[in-house]
């Protein structure tokens, strides 16, 4: 594993006066030893001169929140991260990368959830490069290597959970957004670890059925949504009736037998759970007639 390691070059802004200076000046002592037939000081001033041009060639900048990863001769050398005019070695093939905050959505990808129906899913990643010698060395394209494990992560994300549920305890994509993120999250984290890339954010932006299914499973939640209701409701109204029987037989309003409470329990459900308003009769004789 190559993990980076963090060089500060010379400033450049001081190189960038006394560069130039020198070779001038090693310039006209060349061409004066050359007049003066002082041919070994004129040769060692030429080679001096070709060093200083070659020297000229080592001046690179560095922005803010990038880094400029070194490289001499195939071999890794160190990344400047300071900002500004910087001199290295000119033989340092330089790369640049940015260690900005960056962001993109995936496509909408067709998978299975784990019920077997047919989703569309889509997700906005968050990250960063925290290691800049393992990303430039680690894979082959980093950018394209966060898109496609992303991408990946997600499908396999999506699989383990149902689109929607109505059991308590039962966790679904839609139900349970900060725990799908936050898991899918997790997930990306552990695939991009070895490219030097940190995840920020990971969170569902889009997420629907499949549009051959849509229209049924639309049909399916609002049943669900019923049946749920509706138990909520016989829950309720039944707790109502026991409370009215218990309170008029705590007061002694009236006394009650089975088939007179039957017969009660039966009008108050109806009233209850019915949907609709109730049209009450008034009874004028007696229960028995």
């Amino acid at each position: 594993m190559i993990k980076e390691i963090t060089r500060s070059p010379a400033n450049g802004i001081v190189l960038a006066f006394i560069l130039p200076l020198m070779l001038i000046g090693s310039i006209v002592l060349t061409i004066g030893a050359f007049a003066g037939d002082k041919l070994p000081l004129g040769f060692l001033g030429l080679l001096l001169d070709v060093v200083l041009f070659v020297c000229l060639f080592g001046f690179f900048t560095v922005g803010p929140n990038e880094g400029m990863v070194l490289q001499l001769f195939g071999s890794y050398a160190g990344t400047a991260k300071e900002p500004g005019l910087r001199w290295a070695n000119p033989f340092y093939s330089k790369h640049r990368i940015s260690l900005r905050i960056r962001n993109f959505e995936t496509t909408k990808l067709k998978v299975n959830d784990n019920r077997g129906n047919p989703i569309e899913i889509g997700a906005i990643v968050v990250w960063r490069v925290i290691d800049s010698a393992e990303a430039m060395f680690q894979v082959d394209n980093y950018e394209n290597y966060v898109h496609v494990q992303s991408e990946s992560a997600l499908r396999n994300l999506a699989t383990g959970y149902a689109y929607d549920t109505y059991t308590e305890g039962e966790g679904s994509l839609v139900g349970h957004t900060a725990e799908v993120s936050s898991k899918l999250r997790v997930e990306i984290q552990d695939r991009l670890a070895q490219a030097g890339v940190e995840v920020m954010e990971a969170r569902i932006s889009h997420l629907a059925y499949a549009p051959e299914i849509a229209s049924a499973m639309l049909q399916r939640q609002q049943a669900s949504a019923v049946v749920a209701a509706r138990s909520k409701i016989v829950e309720g109204a039944v707790g109502m009736v026991e409370m009215a029987l218990d309170l008029l037989s705590q007061k002694h309003v009236v006394e009650l037998d089975e088939e007179r409470k039957a017969a009660m329990v039966s009008n108050l459900l109806v009233v209850l759970c019915s949907d609709r308003h109730t049209q009450p009769v008034v009874n004028t004789g007696t229960l028995y007639n």
